[in-house]
């Protein structure tokens, strides 16, 4: 199980590209990450591998997640997909695989899952996951291939809790990542998360981090300041107490703050 291995908190990577992405990856390497998330369409899998190549930590205490875009899905040449990324990152076999879009209206996304699945079978990849897929994608993937995605990895912070997605994913044992966990800066100015951080004398990021992992969802934290980064790390050891988790949960504006997934032709 996934579960069981990944680390708590990862790192995203988009936008940088060049040797911005590999000096914020080997300096969050340095820092202790562990999980690095990339994408094909984000342009810097190759920047992504020479910081890697370049870290000195052992490839197996690695976890590497690169997603398919949706030309790939259209091609339906998914093991190609996978191995032009393999090659972009300097990689015998990815850890983590995943859809980046549903692109329902190509309604190509079981088939390709299936076909990541025999990606991991001929050990390409140990886990196959999807991103961005509501409750009724993922009931769909199931149906069609026998096998729920390893991961989910959704947009999600206080103010967007996701959880009617969430529910599902918890039902068919779907692990929750979140991407841009911090928000896009309101949540951080949040009276609310200020007044936590202030009390326990924490930053507001620290707070809304500690709050995901409270959740039991798998953080993928963006920074290219150092500082930051290893700060961001420390969330593994802020409590929140049940009251401060309520008021948080309370932030919650509904699924009408998410991007619309529905209407996203990512390629």
């Amino acid at each position: 199980m996934i579960h069981e291995f990944l680390p708590p908190i990862g790192l995203g990577t988009w936008p940088l590209v060049g040797s911005d992405a590999t000096r914020s990856v080997l300096a969050a390497i340095e820092s202790g990450y562990r999980l690095i998330d990339t994408a094909s369409i984000y342009g810097n899998e190759d920047a992504v591998g020479v910081a890697l190549a370049e870290s000195g930590v052992p490839r197996d205490d690695l976890l590497v997640t690169t997603k398919i875009r949706g030309n790939d899905q259209v091609s339906g040449d998914i093991r190609g997909a996978l191995e032009r990324s393999l090659e972009n990152l300097k990689l015998d076999r990815l850890d983590l695989y995943l859809i980046h879009w549903p692109l329902p209206r190509i309604d190509r996304y079981s088939a390709t899952f299936e076909a990541m699945l025999a990606c991991r079978d001929a050990g390409l990849v140990r886990h196959v996951g999807v991103s961005n897929f509501l409750g009724h994608h993922l009931q769909r993937v199931v149906a069609d291939t026998g096998e729920a995605p390893a991961v989910n990895q959704i947009q999600m912070d206080p103010s967007l809790a996701r959880a009617a997605v969430r529910a599902v994913n918890d039902e068919l044992g779907v692990l929750t990542q979140s991407w841009s966990p911090l928000g896009r800066g309101d949540v951080l100015d949040s009276p609310v998360v200020r007044e936590i951080a202030e009390r326990i004398g924490v930053s507001p990021a620290l707070v809304v981090l500690a709050w995901h992992l409270e959740q039991g969802v798998v953080p993928i934290a963006r920074s290219a300041n150092p500082v930051r980064q290893k700060e961001n790390l420390a969330a593994v050891d802020v409590t929140l107490t049940a009251d401060d988790l309520a008021a948080l949960d309370a932030l919650d504006r509904g699924e009408s703050a998410a991007r619309d997934v529905e209407a996203e032709e990512h390629f």
